[in-house]
């Protein structure tokens, strides 16, 4: 299975199941993306980044490791990113490290020179067969169907559509969840079809249903805002180069964060900027709005 990529939809559709499988509130996530980070010089590129907003609370930055193959140098690769990244970015204010196994059996031996780092409170690992099977949370469900043996997968898979479709009114991602679960069970039974799979889990009747296809009408919304908005920061930011010069990433991070509506007032705003001072205190009086 394709497992890096399906963890790295599965943190972008919902930040919060990160922080779930550490025994932690999911709000926690509020404030943070997900990314994958290059670090160019040395064509190093960490799994997965959660990085805060430049106005959440906490500015923790969470480096992320799915590591579902027995690697032996795999940690000495893993903190060399790490602090990389850290000399790199040097306003780093904290981090932590969370490394995600199937089971205890694929972690490598570590030698004695890494036990500074795995035995701080800075670096989790986390082993998916010890996840509590009575845990009741989408995010946990679908974590345990990665791991399902091709026995118990087509039940774990009904199990959790059937979830999706009754929280349908807490959980306005219901759409990409529901493709998230096909999308495992498709890896998990290569020699089937997408048709076969779909028949298999019932899932032809429930796309033809008013609550999915709601549902995947407001993703496709969603994504058409986070599409023009992107595109908006974009051309503020060349606008801004032009009108004073080199921004800052520190700036560009909270211009890059702003709604629409603060991004086309920045766009009026700048044309009367006459120095890099005028862009923070415009910032300032106008990301609490």
């Amino acid at each position: 299975m394709k497992t890096d990529s399906i963890f790295y939809r599965i943190f972008q559709i919902d930040p919060g199941i990160l922080f779930e499988l550490l025994g932690q509130s999911s709000d926690r996530a509020q404030g943070y993306e997900f990314k994958s980070v290059e670090i160019k010089q040395i064509a190093f590129r960490l799994d997965g980044v959660f990085l805060p907003n430049s106005y959440a609370s906490d500015q923790t930055v969470w480096f992320v490791e799915v590591q579902f193959q027995r690697d032996p140098v795999f940690y000495q690769r893993f903190f060399s990113e790490i602090y990389l990244y850290l000399n790199l970015h040097p306003e780093t204010v904290d981090w932590q490290a969370v490394v995600i196994y199937p089971k205890r059996s694929i972690e490598p031996d570590y030698p004695q020179v890494f036990r500074a780092n795995l035995n701080s409170d800075q670096v989790h690992r986390v082993y998916l067969e010890d996840l509590d099977e009575a845990v009741d949370s989408l995010g946990m469900g679908l974590m345990q169907l990665i791991v399902a043996d091709s026995e118990n997968t087509v039940t774990q898979a009904q199990a959790l559509l059937s979830s999706v479709q009754t929280q349908r009114q807490t959980n306005p991602k219901i759409a990409a969840i529901m493709e998230l679960i096909e999308t495992i069970v498709v890896y998990k039974f290569p020699h089937l079809s997408r048709e076969e799979i779909e028949s298999m889990l019932g899932l032809s009747e429930l796309k033809q249903t008013k609550v999915y296809q709601e549902a995947l009408d407001e993703g496709r919304q969603e994504g058409r805002q986070e599409g023009e908005q992107t595109g908006e920061a974009r051309l503020v930011l060349r606008q801004l180069t032009r009108r004073i010069g080199d921004i800052p990433p520190e700036l560009q991070s909270q211009i890059q964060a702003l709604s629409l509506d603060q991004l086309e007032a920045l766009g009026e705003a700048l044309l009367d900027f006459t120095e890099s001072s005028d862009l923070v205190n415009w910032l300032q009086e106008n990301q609490a709005s």
